[in-house]
């Protein structure tokens, strides 16, 4: 496998992004998404490492690896030779010096800024200065991140969505200033893996986990209001919407507290921006330890087999609110929200607008992108009814994008 990389210094080649052009791959974490990535390099061709500091999790991650390519082979999706082959790329190290040179790195440790600072100004010693150097990270920002590597053009953001060999959207991100030419060609070696990768900058929360806010946070606000119960919004928001699973129901499923966290996170990296703030009803979800599934309640109580208790909707209810005021119709109020938030960070350059619908349709399931679907219910309607929603929550959250009237998505 070619192994050369670029004189110190220099931006990597053009030329192609098959499995040669990085050469070997390091994964820093062991965890469940370190190990998917490595599963993923090392199907493609690479030859891969994974380094974690805990004895054993490296060559324990290696063992659920193999496990997981032996079930591909036993569902015919991989042929036995492969499987063997790409289990046989896969070496465990302990320590970042263990690290051979590699063309990328690809940090997949727990959202701790000082813990993923020391890994890059560690990776930055070891490392070959061509070596790109890339984070997992859902929420933190890129450049804080590369403050402690000496060229931090060569940093950026490659975020799988979980499982990674199985999801198949990857958010290139860059911060200001990673070179362009890293990003173009992170971006062609996530395509050569088999993945879509879609490009944005280093704003908080991404693409998807900007963007996915009001979805929660609305369904949020009309339970919190009394205006319908959990049951008929996500009723609402899966039958008449189309989404996989209604939004109250979903943070039942991530856990309320990791939901809460990412939202928080957001919210306090937009300066607390009203639009992020979190609800009053999560917080108090989270403090008395309902968490969802995981706990045994959440929104929604749940039987040992994991089956929701209480949660038949109220059909008569969701058929007189769908159509209705935009304020009390879960369907328009959440879906005016998205198409805002899809509108603003295009708006600003943060990402193009076929990359935010199709970070949105992969990573979400949405149905359909939030710029496609402002398209259809038209942007001067989706700005009308946050005008709406304004004027009856002044503050800031309902404010409405100014891209959605000037023309400039038309």
């Amino acid at each position: 496998m070619d192994t050369h990389t670029p004189e110190a210094g220099a931006a990597p080649s053009d030329e192609g992004a098959g499995a040669s052009t990085f050469g070997p791959v390091g994964i820093v974490g062991a965890g469940a998404m370190g190990a998917g990535i490595a599963q993923v390099a090392a199907t493609a061709g690479h030859a891969v490492t994974i380094v974690d500091p805990v004895e054993g999790a490296a060559v324990a991650a290696i063992e659920k690896i193999g496990a997981a390519l032996t079930r591909l082979v036993e569902k015919a999706r991989m042929s036995q030779d492969d499987a063997s082959a790409a289990l046989a790329r896969i070496t465990p190290a302990q320590a970042l010096d263990e690290l051979p040179h590699c063309g990328l790195v690809i940090e997949a440790v727990p959202e701790n800024l000082t813990i993923k600072q020391g890994i890059f100004a560690e990776l930055a010693e070891h490392q070959p200065s061509t070596t790109v150097l890339a984070t997992n990270t859902s929420s933190i920002d890129i450049d804080a991140i590369a403050d402690e590597v000496a060229d931090p053009e060569r940093v950026l953001g490659l975020h799988f969505f979980n499982p990674p060999p199985v999801m198949a959207l990857v958010e290139v991100v860059h911060g200001k200033r990673t070179a362009k030419a890293y990003v173009e060609h992170a971006t062609a070696l996530m395509e050569a893996w088999g993945k879509t990768p879609v490009r944005c900058s280093s704003t908080p929360g991404f693409i998807v986990n900007r963007v996915a806010r009001p979805f929660y946070g609305e369904a949020q606000r009309i339970v919190e209001a009394g205006i319908a119960d959990a049951a008929t919004v996500d009723w609402i928001l899966r039958e008449k919407g189309g989404f996989p699973m209604g939004p109250l129901e979903l943070t039942d499923f991530i856990g309320q507290d990791v939901n809460l966290a990412v939202g928080t996170s957001v919210w306090e990296q937009t300066d607390h921006d009203e639009r992020y703030a979190p609800t009053d009803f999560q917080r108090n979800l989270v403090e008395s330890g309902r968490l969802g599934r995981k706990s045994g309640s959440g929104v929604y109580a749940y039987a040992a087999d994991g089956a929701a208790e209480g949660a038949e909707p109220d059909l008569g209810l969701a058929e007189r609110l769908v159509g209705g005021p935009v304020e009390t119709d879960p369907l328009a109020r959440t879906l005016a929200m998205l198409v805002n938030e899809a509108v603003d960070l295009v708006a600003r350059g943060e990402a193009s607008a076929d990359d935010v619908d199709t970070a949105m349709r992969l990573g979400t399931r949405y149905p359909r992108g939030p710029i496609e679907w402002g398209r259809d219910i038209g942007f001067d309607v989706v700005a009308a009814q946050l005008a709406e929603l304004d004027a009856a929550h002044p503050g800031g959250r309902y404010r409405p994008s100014p891209a959605l009237t000037d023309g400039s998505l038309s």
